[in-house]
């Protein structure tokens, strides 16, 4: 039977399926890097789980992740194996960005839900179509934006909501992280036992390179740098807070000053102006990591700065204008958790009562695109506007 009338067979057959209270969801993993094994392992700890296949392209990963998954997780080279189980429920895809959107849309139309990592697209035409096929599917898709199902992230913007800050007109996001360390774990990779074409997929055809392959967000076959990596995150809270799907005017800028084999640069800014009067705007850099990644809400009745470690507020007037040293705030919040467990958890929920999840495909497509327009007006050196 040919591929395609196949997958709509097992389409049929997954949409027909509903899980009881007491069903185990039978989940495969797909790109099983450190990412995806990090997900793999909380998923795994929560009642009503278990992991079923481990696939990978490089087979001591695959080999690897199977046995830490369990004797009844059953590794394979190419995804496609895992979604004709049928006795397959969900995947989890943790692989480079250019492989989301094929994954996720074979996925949803074998019938599997799908938890896939941010951003949901490696360039901004695959977003309609990865909508139109999820949304089409039924299937319970959600993605690795995990700030949407976190706790203290949840009471921050209900105090926004609540109009504690006032106006907002200027939203500051950032994010270090030091890319002059070497990578973690064994570095050593053995190309006899990778599968070079197929972890390329798409992309152009190239001599395998150790350095791509193990720090392929940075390169732009694969990737988008900062902006995709990082940016995707806060501008997807910064979206959801102030419910501005889409952006009016992008500019932005970037350069490599220290980390010199990123294809992407290494240090970046970008002014997001929205339509509904307020800017935000992002700045990172690659060679030093402290104080990690944060944002601040500026409004005429207050300021708020929010991590992922919680949040704080302090009214305006607290201090004599423009002075430094802030008091204590008038408002705090501290993490409580781990918003990746939290967002698998619903996710898992979702997949259960077929409900949309907190980290739906659409949020994710509008957060990417906007992370995709900083990439294309940076390298274009224009500013722009839709």
């Amino acid at each position: 039977m040919e591929r395609r009338h196949f997958l709509t067979a097992a389409a049929a057959a997954g949409a027909g399926r509903v899980l009881g209270a007491n069903d185990r969801i039978r989940i495969g993993l797909i790109g099983t890097g450190g990412r995806c094994m990090y997900l793999a392992g909380l998923t795994k700890a929560m009642d009503g789980t278990e992991m079923a296949a481990a696939c990978d392209v490089y087979e001591p990963r695959r080999l690897e992740a199977a046995a830490k998954m369990g004797p009844q997780c059953k590794p394979a080279a190419d995804y496609r194996a895992v979604l004709d189980r049928a006795d397959i429920d969900a995947v989890i895809i943790g692989s480079p960005d250019h492989w989301h959107v094929p994954m996720t849309l074979d996925a949803v139309a074998a019938g599997k839900d799908v938890y896939v990592e941010k951003p949901v697209t490696h360039e901004i035409a695959e977003g309609d179509k990865l909508i139109a096929g999820v949304e089409r599917s039924k299937q319970v898709v959600a993605t690795g934006t995990q700030q949407r199902s976190w706790d203290h992230f949840l009471m921050a913007r209900q105090m926004i909501e609540q109009g504690r800050l006032g106006q907002i007109t200027l939203v500051q996001c950032y994010w270090y992280q030091n890319y002059l360390l070497p990578p973690r774990g064994s570095t050593e990779i053995d190309p006899a036992k990778l599968d070079w074409k197929a972890w390329l997929g798409a992309a152009r055809e190239q001599p395998f390179d150790v350095t791509k392959y193990r720090r392929w967000r940075f390169f732009w076959d694969f990737g988008g740098g900062i902006f995709t990596d990082l940016m995707t995150h806060w501008i997807d809270v910064i979206q959801w807070y102030m419910n501005s799907p889409s952006p009016k005017q992008v500019t932005a800028s970037g350069a490599t000053h220290a980390v010199k084999w990123m294809e992407c640069p290494d240090t970046v800014n970008a002014s997001i102006q929205f339509p509904n009067n307020y800017t935000a705007v992002y700045y990172g850099t690659m060679n030093g990591s402290l104080e990690g990644g944060g944002i601040l809400f500026r409004g005429s009745e207050g300021m708020m700065k929010l991590t992922r470690d919680g949040f704080a507020i302090w009214p305006e007037g607290v201090v004599r204008q423009e002075l430094t040293v802030m008091p204590e705030p008038a408002v705090m919040a501290k993490s409580t958790g781990d918003g990746t467990r939290t967002n698998l958890r619903n996710w898992l929920d979702c997949v259960r009562s077929r409900a949309l999840p907190n980290a739906h495909v659409r949020a994710g497509v509008e957060a990417a695109r906007t992370s995709h327009l900083a990439n294309q007006a940076m390298r274009q050196g224009k500013a722009i506007t839709l």
